[in-house]
């Protein structure tokens, strides 16, 4: 087993990683930039390593300092967490060539994921369902231009190499196809180095759906269910669950069963996610669940995962890379109620601009069932070169209806100032009818809840808590002089601008 482990992450992710290695007695090694000298992953680790200035193009994304880290510590394992090099297959053929090990899948299962064109070749050919499209070599735009017209508008152009929502473009009419084409290829180069697109069908009522796998190193491959990520704006996920809602038996084998076929497909080891694209205009039906493409990492919304199985993912990785095999078996993955994960965000909740500056006060929702990963504490000054994602919101309860009211509730109590956040745009979905019946789409928040949408509401204040953060942060200012409540009140008046609260 591992005795000491190099966490080539930061934030919260590192946090978590961190402490699941402290419960299985495996001591810890950060590594940290300028920006990062006084987060709780630099504070809180055993050791910790100082890699570079603050940009993550010369401290989190060079290799060479961190295997240098690990070998300077003694850690004989790293473990990438998700971004920044945790599907670089260069990188973790580095990891296993410098003599550590490798907490994720075989470089090879990387590099076979990694292009989703590739990819999607590789999955027809394992009876795994794709999305209609075309995957060719001639990228020429008499050629896409052609097969856009074959498949039908609308359609979807997306870089080969791309995530994130980065290199994807939508197409509903012929005329615009050219320039969005130049716009996704310019993209794509600048993000990815490849310019390279495919095309697929538009799916008019879209449901992100993924599943979660295992494989060890003995051959095994088992999944733990599905998740529903389609609460998404441009691209990027806003709220995770599962089950997902509306999900019968039939469908769930079918979309579980063509998951491990996938991962068995690239000789897949610990903890991945294949991702599909459901037709959901008459509802979730297993004939049109497609699949997209598969992540070669532990996602963010892993814990809810977790919640509703009782398998702690982080831990499994850990031992899948030791070399020990599973100590369960398909039919002992069972489902038990329902979690929702909220990924809270340093940004403007309507225009969803990064607010990175420092948190004054912070009070984090407690109780039963109730789970937050996080790295947010007063004092933190969040930094303007990552992503602004600060915390985890996750709630488990028996039912979905349980579950999402034990979540407004935590809600209600989830506070920050000093920074926007994005707690009340939470509020808001929380609140949306198709939300509450699970009817949503991947369109939903863009639609919906964008700047300026009327269905975009304001809460009532707590302004006890804000008052205080308005003192706080008075009395870092020139003068200490807090001489009465009219004062104390300009500066909640301020606390109330520089935060947008429920």
């Amino acid at each position: 087993m591992i005795t000491k482990l190099l966490i080539a992450n930061r934030g919260e992710i590192a946090c978590r990683i961190m402490r699941t290695a402290k419960s299985m007695g495996i001591a810890s090694v950060a590594v940290y930039s300028d920006a990062d000298a006084k987060a709780l992953h630099t504070r809180t680790a055993d050791e910790a390593v100082h890699i570079g200035p603050s940009p993550a193009a010369e401290s989190y994304l060079v290799g060479d300092k961190i295997i240098a880290a690990a070998k300077e510590t003694g850690a004989e394992a790293i473990h990438p967490g998700y971004g920044f090099l945790s599907e670089n297959a260069d990188f973790a053929r580095a990891v296993i060539e410098a003599g550590l090990i490798w907490v994720g899948p075989k470089p090879e299962s990387i590099e076979a994921m990694g292009l989703k064109d590739a990819a999607k070749e590789r999955m027809i050919a394992a009876g795994v369902p794709v999305t209609p499209g075309y995957l060719g070599e001639d990228q020429s735009l008499e050629r896409l231009s052609a097969e856009a017209e074959k498949i039908g508008y609308p359609v979807l152009i997306k870089a080969v190499a791309g995530g994130g929502g980065k290199g994807m473009r939508k197409v509903d009419d012929p005329a615009d196809f050219a320039a969005s084409l130049e716009s996704c290829q310019r993209e794509a180069k600048a993000s990815f180095s490849n310019d390279e697109v495919l095309l697929e069908k538009w799916i008019t009522s879209p449901r992100h759906i993924e599943v979660q796998v295992f494989g060890d190193a003995h051959g095994n491959v088992v999944h733990l269910f599905e998740r529903d990520c389609s609460l998404q704006r441009r691209h990027q996920k806003v709220i995770e669950e599962a089950p997902a809602p509306g999900m019968d038996e039939a469908t769930r084998e079918e979309i579980c069963g063509a998951a491990v076929r996938a991962a068995k497909a690239v000789d897949y080891e610990g903890a991945g996610t294949i991702e599909f694209i459901a037709d959901a205009s008459e509802g979730l039906r297993a004939d049109r669940i497609f699949f997209m493409e598969m992540n070669t990492r532990l996602q963010v919304e892993h814990p809810v995962t977790e919640l509703v199985t009782g398998f702690y993912l982080v831990q499994e990785q850990i031992m899948i890379s030791s070399g020990i095999p599973f100590s369960f078996s398909q039919e002992d993955v069972k489902q038990k109620g329902h979690a929702i994960e909220l990924r809270i965000c340093a940004e403007d909740p309507q225009t969803f601009v990064p607010s990175p500056g420092k948190i004054r006060r912070c009070r984090i929702p407690q109780g039963p069932f109730i789970r937050v990963d996080g790295y947010a504490y007063p004092g933190y000054e969040v930094p303007i070169h990552y992503d602004p994602m600060i915390s985890k919101l996750i709630v488990w309860g028996n039912d979905r209806s349980e579950c999402i009211r034990r979540l407004e509730r935590a809600l209600t109590e989830f506070m920050l100032t000093g920074v926007k956040t994005n707690i009340i745009l939470h509020r808001n979905i929380l609140g949306q009818k198709k939300f509450l019946d699970g009817t949503y789409t991947t369109q939903f928040v863009d639609k919906h809840l964008g700047p300026n949408k009327e269905d975009f509401f304001m809460f009532v204040e707590d302004d006890v808590f804000l008052i205080t953060a308005a003192i706080e942060a008075y009395n870092d200012s020139k003068s200490r002089d807090v001489s009465n409540y009219a004062l104390a009140s300009r500066w909640k008046d301020q606390a109330r601008n520089d935060s947008v609260r429920s």
